[in-house]
C-alpha cells in the first residue's frame, strides 16, 4: 500500500512533469482552452480515482487501519508461538509420563498451534469492543508527534551526563562523610 508521503511525492513529480511539458505561451483563445482542457482533465482523474473507493474498491490509503491489521497478526503470531511452547512442554510431560507417545513432534504442533492462534485472532476481531478499542488506540498513536532522530540524542546525552554527574557527585559525596564519620569515631 502506498503511504501519504509517497502519494504526495508522486503528484510533485506529476505536477513537476507536467509543467516542465508546458507548451510556448498562446495566444489568450487558446491559452483559456487549454486551461479549461486541464481542468477538465485533472477532474477526470481525481473522479476516477474516488470511483473505486466509492464503488466497494480497495482504499488508496489506509492510515492508521493498517495498525490495527499488524497488531491482529502480531497477536496471532504471538498466540501461536505461545500455543507451540506450552504444547511443546506438554507433550514432553506426557511423553515421561507415558513413554509410548514419544518425544514432541513440531510437524504436528506447529499447524496446530498457528491454526489456534488464526483462530484466536478471528475471535477478537469478530468482537466489537475489541476491534473499536484497538481502532481507538491506533488513532490516537497516529495523532501523536513522535521526536525527531536529533532530539532522541540530545535528551538520551542530558539524561547520560546527569547520571554520571549525579553517580560521581554521590560517590565523592559518600567518601566525604565516611572520611568525617571515622575520624569521629576514632577521636
Amino acid at each position: 500500500m502506498a503511504t501519504e508521503e509517497d502519494l504526495k511525492k508522486a503528484e510533485d513529480d506529476s505536477q513537476e512533469e507536467e509543467s516542465e511539458a508546458a507548451p510556448a505561451p498562446l495566444a489568450k483563445g487558446a491559452e483559456d482552452e487549454t486551461h479549461s482542457k486541464a481542468d477538465e482533465d485533472t477532474a477526470e482523474a481525481k473522479d476516477a480515482e474516488a470511483a473505486p473507493a466509492a464503488e466497494g474498491g480497495a482504499p488508496v490509503q489506509l492510515g492508521y487501519q493498517r495498525y490495527v491489521y499488524a497488531a491482529y497478526m502480531a497477536g496471532a503470531l504471538l498466540s501461536a508461538f505461545l500455543v507451540a511452547k506450552i504444547g511443546h512442554a506438554a507433550w514432553y510431560r506426557l511423553g515421561q509420563w507415558k513413554p509410548e507417545l514419544g518425544e514432541p513432534q513440531d510437524e504436528v504442533l506447529f499447524p496446530i498451534a498457528g491454526l489456534i492462534g488464526v483462530l484466536i485472532a478471528v475471535y477478537y476481531w469478530r468482537k466489537q469492543e475489541a476491534r473499536q478499542y484497538a481502532n481507538e488506540v491506533a488513532e490516537e498513536l497516529s495523532k501523536v508527534t513522535w521526536p525527531s532522530r536529533k532530539e532522541v540524542t540530545n535528551s538520551t546525552t542530558v539524561v547520560v551526563l546527569t547520571t554520571v554527574f549525579a553517580t560521581v557527585f554521590f560517590a565523592l559525596m559518600d567518601r566525604f562523610w565516611g572520611f568525617i564519620t571515622d575520624k569521629i569515631y576514632t577521636f
